[in-house]
């Protein structure tokens, strides 16, 4: 695996259809060098048996907080303080209820209060339920207070639904709480850009463009799960904030600029997902422009090339840029990573009908100097942890032979 010591997980499995998920959980996380144990609710015994999950960890499986036979083992307090770990995936409305008041009336919520491991919750329910206001305010509630939520994905549902809800594949759940690369990005300074900018032609219109930030806000996250101390500079989106430890939000292309370059010499990795408007107006109208003529002629001037400057500085950080190209993609990002002279650049095909932006999956490829990898079409968070790890091998190859 690597040199990373044993991480112990508890995984605590709650009733619903996902736990078959749970399953191949176990083994995803065994590959990153994790000793699992597992907490079952009686809920989730209807959907698999205790004895599978035993198969899979090598372990005996918990079901009840009183079991005489097992307490004459190690009770239920010894194996709260064992673990380095608390998942509890999925994590169903119910639970999520019980935990964030407090409720203690089983084993592993009983547990959740006993450990003062890391929590880590992968929800798993109906669209319906993960949108009503009473679990919104459960999950508020428990972020307040440090757990750290996985998901949850988007798309078809057991129940025949689409939406939010569904538990996050074992893969991505896995790497966002053992990455295989951690020590490459530990202490390391990250500058990112992410979502679009809004260049003023009145006080009440702007140009624009399609960037939802996704992209960018997860890999924000991802890059800090690494160890890196990220700072994100954010144009207008409709997202919560990412867990990094500061979000600056900006309007236009030139505040962008600013913040960046102000910034840039301080960082180690800079990280341009940020789609900035290349041209501006000219002079923005005062007042609102009103539709008196046929035609309207607007006078545009090229905003700065902030990837360009940055990687232009003398000791530049490690520079990581992106294409969004609607047509010949590798030719045009090759062109980028040379002449504006980048370590790395991830080009994404838009337009399509799958992928890009203002959607929840993308494909991406990474070129480097003599270099390049293919990531295929999945959803953005666990593109963004895929992207993360190939930007911190590369780091941490750079910075390897540096010293």
């Amino acid at each position: 695996m690597n040199d990373q010591p044993i991480l112990r997980v508890l995984l605590g499995v709650g009733g619903g259809i996902s736990v078959y998920k749970s399953v191949d959980l176990v083994r995803r996380l065994a590959e990153r060098g994790c000793e699992v144990r597992v907490v079952m609710t009686q809920a989730a015994t209807a959907f698999v048996t205790p004895l599978t999950f035993q198969a899979v960890s090598g372990h005996s499986v918990r079901t009840d907080l009183l079991d005489p036979a097992a307490e004459a083992g190690m009770d239920h307090i010894e194996l709260a303080r064992w673990a380095d770990r608390l998942l509890i995936a999925p994590a169903t409305a119910n639970l999520m209820a019980r935990l964030a008041a407090g409720i203690a009336n089983d084993l592993l919520t009983t547990l959740a209060l006993a450990s003062e491991a890391q929590l880590y919750l992968a929800p798993a329910m109906n669209q319906a339920m993960w949108r009503h206001p009473a679990t919104q305010a459960n999950l508020a509630t428990l972020r307040a207070r440090g757990a750290r939520i996985l998901g949850p994905a988007e798309g078809g549902q057991a129940c025949g639904d689409v939406g939010p809800g569904r538990m996050l594949e074992p893969l991505e759940i896995a790497a966002a709480l053992r990455p295989r690369v951690q020590q490459h990005l530990a202490g390391a300074r990250v500058l990112i850009t992410a979502g679009p900018t809004r260049e003023a032609l009145d006080p009440v219109r702007f140009l624009g463009n399609r960037s939802s930030g996704r992209m960018g806000y997860a890999l924000a996250e991802a890059l800090a799960e690494l160890g890196a101390e990220v700072v994100l500079v954010s144009g207008p989106t409709a997202l919560p904030a990412p867990r990094v430890a500061e979000v600056i939000q900006i309007e236009s292309a030139l505040q962008m600029h600013a913040v960046v370059m102000e910034r840039a010499r301080r960082c180690d990795l800079f990280v341009a997902t940020a789609a900035v408007a290349d041209y501006r107006p000219v002079a923005p109208a005062e007042r609102k422009l009103k539709k008196d003529t046929e035609k309207l002629k607007l006078d545009l001037i090229r905003n700065p090339d902030i990837l360009a400057e940055v990687a232009a500085l003398h000791s530049a950080p490690f520079t990581v840029g992106f294409a969004a190209e609607t047509d010949r993609v590798l030719e045009y990002a090759q062109s980028k990573l040379t002449n504006k002279r980048l370590d790395m650049i991830a080009a994404n095909h838009v337009g399509s009908e799958r992928g890009g932006f203002e959607r929840p999956d993308n494909a991406l490829t990474v070129l480097w100097n003599g270099g390049s990898h293919e990531l295929p079409l999945m959803n953005k968070a666990r593109l963004a942890r895929e992207l993360a790890a190939l930007i911190a091998e590369r780091y941490g190859a750079r910075h390897a032979a540096s010293t």
